[in-house]
């Protein structure tokens, strides 16, 4: 039996094996929105629809990527989990997204316990204009330059809202030692960085040429 055949029975049997129990805890793992939801209720208790409001009033979307729908399916998740639990009100009854929920010290724990995950040093975005440049040889004549300086209009534009931001935080704060302060403070860096090498990059765009060590091409397979 070849090595192939062999891997794939194994690939198969551990398939096999990620019965119930397996796709069990899979389902259960703590993702991106459950985290930031854990995090929110641990300061007051709110309904989907408050939530919902306060992950837009903090743009949410510039540092985590969660929806609205995903938002209402984590309350339920992490309330059927135990990490979350429904208080009682006086409102009458209005469907999941009026339902109110605070998280309980088994949803703190979990949420520490997550936020030790060694995977949050050592990730690394892929931007699109990264994979973009990368391509870019390929561009009709012209273009790469068109689309730099469409980037940098864009990463002024950012820059302008994250400095607004910025300044709304800090009278909502009251002081810079604070981690909204920290991470929009990181944001407008990498921000005003990458705009001043799109500028050193239009620079030295007139002296763009090929490799000239072409060892890897001449080892590949004819």
């Amino acid at each position: 039996m070849t090595r192939l055949r062999l891997a794939a029975r194994a690939r198969a049997s551990s398939n096999e094996k990620a019965t119930p129990r397996t796709r069990a805890r899979k389902k259960e793992a703590l993702t991106t929105p459950d985290l930031v939801l854990l995090s929110l209720l641990a300061e007051r208790p709110m309904h989907g629809y408050q939530a919902n409001a306060e992950l837009e009033r903090r743009e949410i979307r510039d540092w985590a990527a969660i929806s609205r729908p995903q938002v209402y399916y984590s309350l339920e998740k992490l309330a059927r989990t135990g990490w979350l639990r429904r208080l009682e009100t006086d409102q009458p009854a209005a469907g999941p997204e009026r339902d109110t929920f605070e998280t309980t010290e088994k949803g703190r724990e979990a949420l520490a316990d997550a936020l030790e995950r060694e995977e949050w040093t050592t990730h690394r975005d892929h931007p699109a204009f990264l994979t973009w440049l990368a391509l870019s040889w390929q561009a009709r004549p012209g273009v790469f330059r068109k689309q730099l300086k469409k980037r940098r209009k864009f990463l002024l534009k950012e820059l302008a809202r994250e400095r607004k931001t910025m300044h709304a935080i800090y009278a909502e704060v009251g002081h810079r030692f604070h981690e909204a302060v920290w991470m929009v403070g990181l944001m407008i860096d990498q921000i005003r960085t990458e705009i001043r090498w799109t500028r050193q990059l239009e620079r030295g765009l007139s002296r763009r040429a090929r490799a000239v060590n072409t060892v890897c091409a001449e080892r590949w397979p004819k």
